[in-house]
């Protein structure tokens, strides 16, 4: 299977300008008994692409074998192509977009992964992270299991192996329940497509119906991509298993593999990681960020001539807090959409281009004007520092700076690639001011974690129970981080040099 010609320019540019961005988790999809089930799943794919763009694949079973293609880059890239679809027949199929927070950068790290058991054969895909998962790998390695990726995917199949439950609907359930961490995930037999979310319902998923048939997704902009109607959201710690039967009719039943816990969905699903045109947990992921925008208006105001977003992430809030304010909104910011990360070899020279690769200044809209520049959050603050910089250059008389999440602390361990806690913006200064003169503002101010969670849930943050996952602001981690506490602390999974 072929592989970008870029990819070593991918690798190095992670420069400061791509490190300083909370890196997408992946994204899943996944549908039973749909005649053209690989095309769907691919369109799916392309709706859920900002969820990882590393590399994606699709698994089909056409009723006598399974059929595999997962290819480095976009979707658009290998999955537009008749002839890549043409090899996935079948009216069964799930698909994955990656991003990767375990493991490398590898074909055989590409999901879905797929394994014959001794009761059939079997693909998985999953977005989040297991908190447990090397420490079960390395439990299963020295108990004689052999691993072929180094992702944590591939520790639910082997749990899958050796349960010994008979059907693979009660091994799947078996295994799950040994994992611990944030994630959804999608799985596919001969005759079934299962689908499971974590006991605290940190990831989201939810479930579709098109022509009668069952689909599942990370985001409900899947479901819309091709006219699926939206059934409901996979509850936390629930499996869903969807069986197609003798007579052509597909049987679904619920389970609960869970604890029966409370639900706590990321709140960065709805800061930064969902598209805009999601409704996530019954929320509309655009309200919310338009809320937080108001939000921040009132807690930070400023006398000032325009609100300007960073797009595209920026944007709802932007909205937000110029409607709240009466400041008018203009785009004084302009994405190019259409540069890639490797259009050009990265030079020291290219590098020192920075954040103009991706964005430009629209000077009408700047020049003589104090303004209100709105992010959607600040990871290490470099991207900020040379964003606030462009909006000098293009000669603004103030640049007031207006974070509409809280302050980034801690790292995440449940599919979001973070910086080491030390490099953290938050944790480099001692004050706001000190931060504010890194950036080269005149003023900075974050939203609270109390106007966050109005802005998303309608109330205040419950801090005996919290409504939602957000460690990353407040350092509650709401599982037990094994393999950072335990004995997976400092061992390193082995990396095969691969170019396939």
């Amino acid at each position: 299977m072929d592989q970008s010609a870029s990819q070593t320019f991918d690798v190095n540019l992670s420069n400061e300008w791509e490190d300083d961005t909370l890196h997408e988790e992946c994204g899943v999809f996944g549908i039973l008994g749909h005649p053209d089930a690989a095309t769907l799943t691919a369109l799916g794919l392309h709706a859920l692409q900002h969820r990882g763009q590393e590399a994606a694949g699709i698994v089909s079973f056409d009723g006598l074998r399974f059929h595999s293609e997962r290819r480095m880059g976009l979707v658009g890239d290998h999955y537009t192509d008749p002839a890549t679809l043409a090899k996935l027949p079948g009216n069964i199929s799930i698909g994955h977009v990656r991003y990767s927070t375990t493991g490398e950068v590898a074909l055989r790290n590409v999901q879905p992964l797929f394994a014959e058991l001794e009761v059939g054969g079997i693909a998985i895909a999953h977005n989040g992270n297991f908190t447990n998962g090397l420490t079960l790998r390395r439990q299963l390695i020295a108990g004689g299991a052999i691993c072929q990726s180094t992702s944590d995917t591939e520790v639910v199949l082997h749990l899958i192996a050796r349960s010994r439950y008979a059907s693979t609907a009660d091994r799947f359930i078996d295994a799950i329940r040994q994992m611990e961490g944030g994630y959804s995930m999608v799985a596919v037999t001969r005759t079934k497509l299962i689908a499971a979310r974590d006991p605290t319902g940190i990831r989201p998923l939810v479930m579709g119906e098109l022509d009668g048939k069952p689909i599942f997704a990370s985001e409900s902009c899947a479901l819309d991509i091709i006219g699926a109607k939206f059934v409901r959201d996979v509850e936390n710690g629930e499996v869903i298993i969807c069986e197609i039967q003798a007579d052509g009719s597909i049987s679904i039943d619920a389970r609960k593999a869970g604890n029966g816990q409370p639900e706590r969905l990321c709140l960065f699903e709805y800061v930064y990681f969902a598209r805009p045109d999601s409704v996530v947990g019954g929320r509309s992921v655009y309200v919310a960020r338009k809320n937080m925008g108001t939000n921040l208006a009132k807690e930070a105001p400023v006398d000032a001539d325009v609100v300007v977003p960073v797009p595209d992430g920026g944007t709802p809030a932007a909205l937000g807090y110029a409607q709240e304010s009466g400041i008018p909104f203009e785009y004084g910011i302009i994405r190019n959409h259409y540069v890639g990360r490797t259009f050009i070899e990265p030079t020291q020279q290219i590098r020192a281009f920075g954040v103009k690769l991706k964005h430009s200044a629209n000077r009408a809209m700047i020049e003589g004007k104090r303004v209100v520049l709105v992010d959607d959050s600040v990871v290490r603050g470099t991207t900020s520092l040379k964003i606030v910089q462009m909006i000098r250059d293009a000669g603004a008389k103030e640049v007031h700076l207006r974070v509409a999440s809280p302050m980034i602390y801690y790292p995440d361990f449940y599919g979001i690639d973070t910086p080491d806690r030390e490099k953290l913006l938050a944790n480099q200064y001692e004050s706001l001011e000190a931060m504010c003169k890194y950036i080269g503002a005149d003023s900075l101010q974050f939203l609270s974690i109390n106007g966050l969670y109005q802005a998303v849930g309608g109330e205040d943050r419950n801090n005996v129970r919290p409504q939602f996952t957000d460690h990353y602001f407040t350092g509650d981690y709401p599982t037990r981080l094994l393999d950072r506490d335990g004995e997976a602390v400092g061992r390193k999974v082995s990396l095969l040099a691969s170019n396939g």
